[in-house]
């Protein structure tokens, strides 16, 4: 799809510092835990959280076992931080006893984890190992991916799933980090800015919104 081309050719070159997720990770259980935290929740907060998380937790089973008051208290000015805390822990222990203490590599393994869908599932595989099944819908692609005339669909895994036949396999990665960006920056849920976006003469819903 030309115009899907050109959309990432023209993101490329408004970002070319950008190749991968805005959050901070070492291992792939960081990026696992930092995106489970992300949700409803800004990456640049996740990322002054997981500063000091990641000190004091550095394995599944570091988590897995940590009274979870504690683990509670080190996320707790983070949206849903309760339920973030046992999505982690589940997801933890889960990791020790069926995946000898390893984040795992597949799509389907990683879904089975707490707190886990297929948004996260593609953050960890594209970032950590490099497999890339799918594109990584959160808020700023659903609402991009609108936006842009790529898909008419509300439900996340429809969108991917209708981005997933207009981008081209190997630009899956790149278009939803670019998507991502472009939505933080110009394309703001409440006021885009479409007269400093570079994509205003391809989007249809340019000066419409």
């Amino acid at each position: 799809m030309e115009v899907v081309e050109e959309i990432i050719r023209r993101l490329e070159d408004a970002y070319p510092e950008v190749k991968g997720t805005a959050l901070h990770w070492r291992t792939p259980l960081d990026l696992l835990v930092a995106t489970i935290l992300s949700a409803q929740t800004t990456d640049q907060k996740v990322n002054e959280v997981t500063k000091e998380l990641f000190k004091r937790y550095k394995t599944a089973a570091d988590y897995a076992n940590a009274p979870r008051e504690e683990l509670e208290e080190a996320i707790k000015s983070l949206n849903f931080y309760r339920q973030k805390a046992g999505f982690i822990q589940e997801a933890c222990r889960r990791i020790v006893e069926e995946f000898g203490g390893e984040v795992p590599r597949t799509m389907e393994e990683l879904m089975r984890l707490k707190g886990v869908a297929r948004k996260t599932a593609n953050i960890v595989l594209g970032n950590a190992y490099g497999i890339v099944e799918g594109i990584a819908v959160d808020t700023h692609v659903m609402r991009l991916s609108r936006r842009l005339g790529l898909t008419a669909q509300e439900d996340r895994d429809k969108i991917e799933r209708d981005l997933m036949e207009v981008v081209p396999r190997d630009r899956w990665f790149q278009f939803s980090n670019l998507i991502i960006e472009h939505g933080r920056r110009v394309c703001k849920a409440r006021n885009p800015n479409c007269e400093g976006c570079v994509l205003k003469d391809i989007c249809p819903s340019a000066y419409s919104l």
